[in-house]
């Protein structure tokens, strides 16, 4: 038994005898003409271990594939949210390189995984290296953003078929009026990767090759949640 649990058990055990304690008060207290003798003495709670300091928090959740600190807080997120759908939530670790598959599909009922390679905005990475260095909210940054999203409605634009966004933080609430989308684009096909060892750049948007597209949407249209961040 651990730690924990044997003080838990010290405790309710001292609960049970306080309340029997209590109600023998009461009964001796009622009857004490007859009883005049009558004494309890309940046995002692056995004594455990300290607890853990309150300050330990548990260990992050694992899903194979995703860092698990961005996991933790992309359910904090969806709690804080409050968000219907918890079936399926996205995930963009802006960590990785754009040659990665950074871009989890998480279903929350059973811990599988689809990952895909997304494209980041070109404010993200004016050097074009591939990696996501800064996040922006501001208009005609053509940054990524990070934060809390929820998908919109399908509408068809310049990329075809897409799916509008909507951020519900701070870092990322102008994602909407941006034109922050899911969309396909040839420079997130996987030749990209073949011919130069990264995508190219969207405007912000999460850009995926037509195939991930698809799939993409497939699983998270609907009000579903997407949580883009990356750790230090």
């Amino acid at each position: 038994m651990s730690n924990g649990a044997m003080m838990t058990l010290s405790r309710r055990e001292m609960l049970r005898w306080g309340a029997v304690g209590a109600s023998v008060a009461v009964a001796s207290s009622a009857a004490g003409a007859a009883l005049p003798s009558l004494v309890f003495n309940p046995p002692q709670p056995p004594v455990g271990p300290l607890a853990p300091a309150p300050s330990m928090m548990p260990a992050p959740p694992q899903i194979p594939g995703v860092n698990p600190a961005l996991l933790q807080r992309a359910k904090a997120a969806l709690d804080a949210h409050r968000i219907a759908a918890r079936d399926f939530i996205g995930i963009a670790d802006f960590s990785r390189p754009s040659n990665d598959e950074r871009f989890h599909v998480v279903d929350l009922r059973n811990g599988q995984v689809e990952s895909f390679r997304v494209a980041h905005g070109s404010g993200s990475d004016p050097h074009h290296n591939g990696y996501c260095e800064r996040f922006s909210n501001d208009f005609g940054s053509y940054a990524t953003s990070n934060g809390t999203y929820t998908t919109g409605e399908y509408y068809h634009g310049k990329y075809g078929l897409s799916l509008k966004t909507r951020g519900l933080d701070w870092t990322n609430n102008n994602a909407e009026p941006r034109a922050i989308v899911i969309h396909n684009a040839w420079y997130a096909e996987p030749e990209m990767i073949a011919q130069h060892g990264k995508l190219g750049r969207s405007q912000g948007c999460f850009a995926f090759s037509r195939a991930d597209q698809y799939k993409v949407m497939s699983k998270l249209a609907g009000g579903r949640m997407i949580f883009a961040d990356r750790l230090a």
